[in-house]
């Protein structure tokens, strides 16, 4: 199967080419990028040498892409409210999209304003798209859907550990605090004083506060999954680090629940699926142990001094986080193993 990228120059754009270049189902025939068409991919991503020597970048157009009649399937990795475009062109086409954008995240127009600050740019393929998770998706034909919104990488540290217990109806829905710790490689490719090494080096900020974007598709799925509105703080944070994500969640437990039950909850959910790992309570996920793995570490403890769960999830914010979580839900719809090209 022949698949194609546009914007492959990001960060989560550049995991993509590496990642499928060596997928054995499909060949990557088209790679796009404003700034860089015409130049060689491997001149451009040296990690490439070898498989992307014959491959170059071409404009990013929504029209040409769509034209490409040799390609089937396009994974974007456009800033939101640049994908909404690229997607109606290539659906109307009959391609399937595997959005890692914020524009099909949401379930509504409006929550999409309320966060974006801007119309959504095609309000008309949301109920035609389908946001998936894949340990954790909700709709049951989700795989026949031709446009795939990937989730967050904070979501996806949060919603982990989260959904399972709030659907067995283990967690209070409110007080929730959730602090979460990114490494730069989350702020994308950028010229800017503020991500120089020289600022960031040694340096730990919090940033969004109180309305970070995220906030609004966390709170929406975790409100699905519980089946009642959940309010959460949600405290982002930058860290010293090139990629990886940690979020650390405190939550009431329900009258009732133990350790045990979240363990049993996330053992139900998780213990056939590859890239979630539960470890032992007390044994702390670390970002180091998932950097470059499409894995997910998380751990629980249960403090009676306060009645409270602590749960913590680890992930690399370029993988699980975007590219590797895209390439998972494209190996699951289309068909292939879910490992391939994650290994």
């Amino acid at each position: 199967m022949k698949i194609g990228i546009a914007g492959a120059s990001g960060y989560s754009g550049e995991t993509l080419v590496n990642l499928l270049l060596r997928h054995p189902q499909v060949e990557l025939a088209a790679v796009t990028s404003r700034q860089l068409a015409g130049k060689c991919l491997s001149e451009v991503m040296p990690s490439t040498r070898g498989p992307g020597d014959k491959l170059a970048f071409t404009v990013s157009d929504p029209v040409a892409m769509a034209a490409r009649e040799d390609i089937a399937v396009w994974f974007l990795a456009l800033p939101h409210g640049v994908a909404a475009e690229y997607a109606s062109a290539l659906i109307a086409a009959g391609k399937r999209v595997f959005d890692l954008s914020a524009d099909f995240r949401l379930g509504t127009p409006a929550l999409y304003k309320e966060y974006y600050e801007h119309d959504h740019p095609a309000p008309e393929l949301i109920a035609k798209s389908a946001y998936v998770i894949p340990e954790l998706k909700a709709l049951a034909d989700w795989q026949h859907k031709s446009l795939i919104a990937c989730p967050g990488c904070y979501p996806t540290s949060i919603q982990l550990p989260l959904i399972p217990l709030l659907r067995a109806g283990l967690l209070e829905t409110k007080g929730i605090v959730i602090n979460s710790y990114s490494g730069i490689s989350g702020a994308g490719r950028q010229a800017k004083e503020f991500y120089s090494f020289a600022e960031r080096t040694e340096s730990m900020t919090a940033y969004g506060q109180p309305k970070h974007r995220h906030l609004s598709e966390i709170e929406e799925q975790l409100g699905a999954a519980a089946g009642r509105d959940v309010i959460v703080q949600f405290n982002p944070h930058l860290a010293p680090l090139k990629r990886g994500i940690l979020s650390t969640i405190t939550v009431p437990a329900a009258a009732g629940a133990t350790i045990e039950a979240v363990y049993a909850a996330w053992n139900a959910t998780y213990t056939e699926r590859p890239f979630v790992k539960v470890l032992p309570s007390g044994t702390y996920p670390d970002t180091a142990a998932v950097q470059h793995t499409n894995r997910a570490d998380m751990m629980g403890v249960h403090d009676r001094r306060t009645g409270n769960f602590i749960v913590t999830c680890a992930i690399d914010n370029l993988l699980k986080g975007a590219a590797g979580q895209a390439i998972q839900n494209f190996n699951l719809a289309l068909g292939f193993p879910e490992t391939a090209g994650l290994y």
